[in-house]
């Protein structure tokens, strides 16, 4: 089973990604960190990770996933990537139960922090999550700092240093756990010029300590408290990508996706919207 998903999954697999469809349920506005590159939005305009037309209640959104589904589009991925913090919002469990029941056949899948994953480890196990993808920029605190404001865990605000070695050390501990459970795991790095350039390849060797599946490198899309910060070039971006793939295998396809993307990611995309007009 497990093969199968993996040569399915189009933000796993690069033949998948020209082939299958996935559709992302915006059902997670809240978020537990701020991060300094993200601008969580409302609107139908922004491509980009943490923007969604709108937030759909579980129901609302298994009645959208029947609808994209009746339509001639080959979905085989139903996702939860925000526009918040998935694990940090019942309703991910909520739809993906549902999604379980009802949908069998498709990959279930999450994009999270880190932060909850050993917390919510049993729920994603009784979901039946089939693959999880992790946002790991950092791996030592000094370089995380920088990139985030603070993470809330377990009540308090941790900011600084101390909120980024929390972030990390979660991210580990939860990435083991996934491993340990046979769950394959994406790690999405983005690329911040200036800030963790010289520090990726180090993140790249801990995944691939950790027994990470893939990684992908993304360019920072400058919005938030980095908005004035460029992006990488194309030749930075493929540098650091062959320099980590002697590390862990890359996925370089990636199209940095709202949260309520539907479609084929290499092919004829658009949002959940759309699909269901």
């Amino acid at each position: 089973m497990k093969k199968t998903i993996l040569k399915d999954h189009p933000c796993f697999n690069a033949l998948a990604h020209f082939r299958w469809a996935r559709v992302h349920l915006p059902v997670a506005p809240r978020c537990n960190i701020r991060c300094n590159f993200c601008e969580r939005k409302v609107n139908s305009s922004e491509k980009r990770p943490g923007c969604a037309e709108k937030i759909l209640l579980p129901d609302e959104a298994i009645k959208w996933l029947e609808q994209a589904l009746k339509r001639d589009v080959p979905i085989k991925v139903v996702a939860v990537a925000g526009p918040g913090e998935p694990l940090f919002n019942d309703e991910t469990f909520e739809v993906m139960m549902e999604v379980k029941k009802r949908f069998p056949h498709l990959i279930r899948c999450i994009a999270t922090n880190g932060t909850l994953l050993l917390d919510k480890m049993e729920l994603l196990i009784r979901a039946g999550i089939d693959t999880v993808t992790v946002s790991m920029c950092a791996v030592d605190a000094n370089v995380g700092k920088k990139i985030y404001e603070y993470v809330s865990f377990n009540g308090r605000r941790y900011s600084g240093e101390k909120g980024a070695a929390l972030l990390i050390k979660r991210q580990i501990q939860g990435i083991k756990a996934l491993v340990k459970n046979k769950i394959p795991v994406k790690v999405n790095t983005v690329f911040i010029p200036g800030i963790n350039s010289d520090h990726i390849i180090d993140v790249a060797s801990l995944c691939k300590d950790l027994g990470v599946y893939i990684m992908n490198i993304m360019p920072l899309i400058p919005a938030g408290r980095f908005k004035k910060l460029k992006a990488p070039s194309k030749e930075e971006l493929d540098h650091i990508r062959n320099v980590c793939s002697f590390y862990i295998r890359q996925f370089r396809l990636c199209k940095q996706c709202r949260a309520d993307a539907c479609g084929i990611p290499g092919g004829e995309d658009g949002t959940l919207g759309s699909a269901c007009i």
